[in-house]
């Protein structure tokens, strides 16, 4: 078929401003404006069923303008308190370290704000690689100044309406770097479970999801994030993941060997501001059922 050059320049017209489209909705609208709650209801294996617990999931805030400013954290905060969580946990990655942060968030004031959400059962932390490779020191600072407990291959033993389960929260596993592509972390599974005096049931937090291949049976959910769901997603899939798994631990609910974890397509961006087809979002997690 002969194309004509008015045909050319009409269909590359198009082209362009389809590119441009996408561009513009990918590097202001997903990343800036969307806000989603993703929900999972889930009885894994060694999570009593009438055991029931409401966990809200904050996940790579990477707090910074232009998306992630003080502003947008309170709408997050907000959001999360409207579902009545039980148990608020933030899983790392608190600040910007791309090179498109137009203005950075002071660290009291992120803090102050995560440590406003509300549940019976507090907010709970973890550390993040950017963390560990970024302004260590003064985030943790400013996080135990607000309140809010850094777990690093630590257990927690809460209760929940008179019953038990335990909260763990794993060290980082990149939080060294020794060279290109080499890391050291400081994670601890076997010596955080063996924190674990009974045989109430248990739950893992993990910045990054790649621990999973070494979770046993007796965690009944790992919480995870760190990848982003690769930050930009189509069909299921991410072209680039900061796993060594690729998209095997991207996002979402996956299951293996009887075992369960949930991994958060976060909040923020890293590396590049743009997020397409992965939407930020809160995850809100449901254990047990109604009986």
């Amino acid at each position: 078929m002969k194309i004509s050059r008015r045909n050319f320049i009409t269909g590359s017209v198009g082209i362009i401003g389809g590119t441009t489209l996408v561009a513009g909705y990918a590097g202001a609208v997903e990343p800036g404006v969307l806000l989603n709650v993703t929900e999972y209801n889930l009885t894994p294996p060694g999570w009593p069923r009438d055991f029931l617990l409401k966990i809200a999931v904050i996940a790579d805030p990477h707090a910074a303008e232009p998306y992630m400013g003080a502003a947008r954290i309170e709408e997050i905060v907000a959001t999360t308190n409207a579902l009545a969580p039980d148990l608020v946990v933030l899983l790392g990655d608190y600040e910007a370290s791309h090179y498109f942060v137009t203005r950075p968030v002071e660290r009291k004031t992120w803090a102050k704000l995560w440590a406003e959400c509300r549940a019976p059962l507090g907010v709970h932390s973890i550390l993040g690689n950017h963390d560990w490779w970024y302004n260590l020191s003064p985030i943790r600072k400013a996080l135990d100044a607000a309140g809010i407990p850094v777990m690093e291959n630590d257990a927690l033993r809460l209760t929940h309406k008179g019953r038990p389960f335990w909260l763990l929260g794993l060290g980082d596993q990149l939080a060294h770097i020794r060279g290109e592509g080499d890391y050291e972390g400081i994670d601890d599974l076997p010596g955080t479970l063996a924190k674990v005096t009974d045989d109430a049931p248990v739950l893992l937090l993990a910045h990054e999801p790649d621990i999973f291949v070494d979770v046993p049976e007796r965690i009944s959910l790992t919480l995870a994030g760190h990848t982003h769901g690769g930050q930009v997603r189509l069909f299921g899939y991410s072209p680039v993941v900061p796993s060594q798994y690729g998209n095997r631990f991207a996002y979402g609910h996956i299951v293996e060997r009887n075992r369960h974890m949930i991994v958060s397509g976060g909040l923020g961006c890293s590396i590049a501001p743009v997020r397409l087809g992965v939407p930020p979002e809160i995850v809100l997690v449901r254990l047990g059922q109604a009986i």
